[in-house]
Order: C-alpha cells, then structure tokens, then sequence
C-alpha cells in the first residue's frame, strides 16, 4: 500500500530574476507547496558542488521537503533560470544549459521511494538530456500514480517526448496553449472533445486544464468538473500553476470529492499569486480561508 508521500522529479534552480534570485523549478515548488500544504513531499533532483546548491538543499530543509534523493554534482553547476516579467508580470525565461539536474543519474534509493510513494510528479523539462529522461523513465515503470504537468518550454520538448511522456501518464495537467498543441496533433482543438480524445489516446485517467482568468477544467471520460478562477490582485504568476497542482493533489491524494480538490487548487494558485516569487508560505489554512470568503 502505498504511502502519503508525494514524490516531485526534475529541475530544482534559482530563478534569477530582475528584483534578485529565488528558489525555482516546477518540480520543486510543487514539492514546496505540498509540504506547505499538508502533504509530505521529496524530491529527486541534483545540484552542483558550489554555493548555489547548498543554498537550495537548505531551502528545501528549511520548508520541511525530504532532500535525501537530492544527488551532488561535481562536474556541473546548479540550474539557474534568467527571468524577465513583461507589463502583466508574466514571466519568460531563459534556462541555462548544461547544468547538475541534466545529470540525475537512476538510484536504488529512488526506484524504492517511488515504489512506495502515493504519486510520482514530473514535467517535460527535465527531458531534455537523455541522461534525466531514462531515470525519468526507470522511475515511471514503478511509480503507483505518475502525474504528468507538461509545462512546455521551447526549445526543450518535441512531439515524439510528449507521446512518450503521455503514454506512461495517468494524470495530465496542460494549460489551454498546451492542450491546443497535444489535441492539434491528432485533428482535435484545446477544448473538453479535444481533451477526451486525448484520454481515450493515451490511456488516461484524467486531464486538468488550467484557463488563466475562467478558472480550470477536469476532464474523466465521463465527467466533465469546472471551477470557476478567484479574482485577486496578482503580483506575478510564477509558480502559480505548479501551487495549483499541489492544491489539487493535496486533496485528491486523500480522496476528497474531485470538486473540492480543483476548488482547492484554484484558490491554491490565486493566493499564490498575490505573492512575489514561486514558493511563498501559504498553508491550507490560508487556502480554506480564502475560500470560506468567496462561499
């Protein structure tokens, strides 16, 4: 029987932005916002021998993540992001290449904690040397749920990677870009027919759409959840999909109703926004709170 554990894989690095550096990474601020939140998490990752790694190993300490399977590279650095916010404060990035989480190397240790772990959480960046994808791919052939947030960055997917990607997945998460891409490779459109044919395709379980300002979507081959966005005051919007994730895995990973987990998730994402960077503090108290405001 698996275990309460969330188990995030992939890039951990210092976002680099224009104010200064903060911790970044998807797969590292969905662990950050599940410990946050309730969930205990660990990643699998690597860092380089320098400053900059142990700054992140102790931030990852400090929020409470499991830093165990977390290698030390000695060769390369640690992954640093340049980010630039444009006049609505939406991020674009240019990740810097090559760095110590290119470089994840497959581990005994890894492979058991993933065995026993509720949910394996990776992206598609992490791909991008075919070093990190096979430990990716040793890792999903043990993994009990594997929960698949696409999060394209140009120029580091392909389409054969996302098929790859998708066919081992049970739980997708796109924004409505994402799925316009995915669905338009098969004649569908980023909408919920899109969506269900991609289930039926890949074997699916479910696919999330995040949908910025109309809120998000989870479509089942039979059902089909919406909720509505909660308006705030955004101060920027990194992170805000990878808090999102972690909102809804917090609930569906302890079986809550599907609607109460993307309600969860939604209010998840909008607090996270009204913050400065990708991991700030937010608890579920804060999250039930904002939603007890808008019920």
């Amino acid at each position: 029987m698996p275990n309460q554990t969330l188990i995030c894989f992939g890039e951990v690095l210092w976002d680099l932005l224009p104010s200064g550096k903060l911790p970044g990474g998807a797969p590292m601020n969905v662990a950050v916002h599940a410990t946050n939140l309730g969930l205990a998490s660990k990643m699998v990752s690597k860092v380089g021998a320098d400053d900059l790694g142990r700054e992140l190993l102790d931030f990852l300490k400090g929020k409470g993540v499991s830093t165990d399977l977390i290698q030390v590279d000695h060769t390369f650095p640690t992954g640093v992001v340049k980010v630039e916010l444009d006049d609505k404060n939406s991020p674009s990035y240019e990740i810097v290449q090559p760095v110590a989480w290119d470089f994840i190397h497959s581990s005994k240790e890894a492979e058991k904690a993933v065995k026993k772990a509720a949910a394996l959480a990776f992206g598609s960046l992490a791909c991008r040397t075919e070093r990190t994808k096979k430990t990716l791919m040793d890792l999903l052939d043990v993994a009990v749920l594997k929960v698949f947030d696409v999060n394209l960055r140009p120029p580091f997917y392909s389409r054969e990677l996302l098929e790859e990607l998708l066919s081992k997945s049970d739980i997708v998460k796109v924004n409505e870009e994402e799925l316009e891409i995915i669905a338009g490779w098969h004649g569908g459109q980023g909408d919920i027919a899109g969506a269900q044919a991609l289930l039926q395709r890949y074997g699916l379980k479910s696919i999330i759409m995040t949908i910025g300002s109309k809120g998000a979507l989870l479509v089942e081959p039979e059902n089909v959840y919406r909720q509505s966005a909660i308006p705030v005051t955004v101060q920027d919007t990194i992170g805000s999909g990878d808090s999102f994730l972690a909102g809804f895995l917090v609930k569906y990973l302890k079986e809550a109703p599907i609607q109460e987990a993307l309600q969860f998730a939604c209010a998840t994402g909008a607090l996270v926004a009204t913050h400065k960077g990708g991991t700030p503090a937010i608890t579920q108290q804060d999250v039930e709170a904002m939603i007890a405001r808008i019920s």
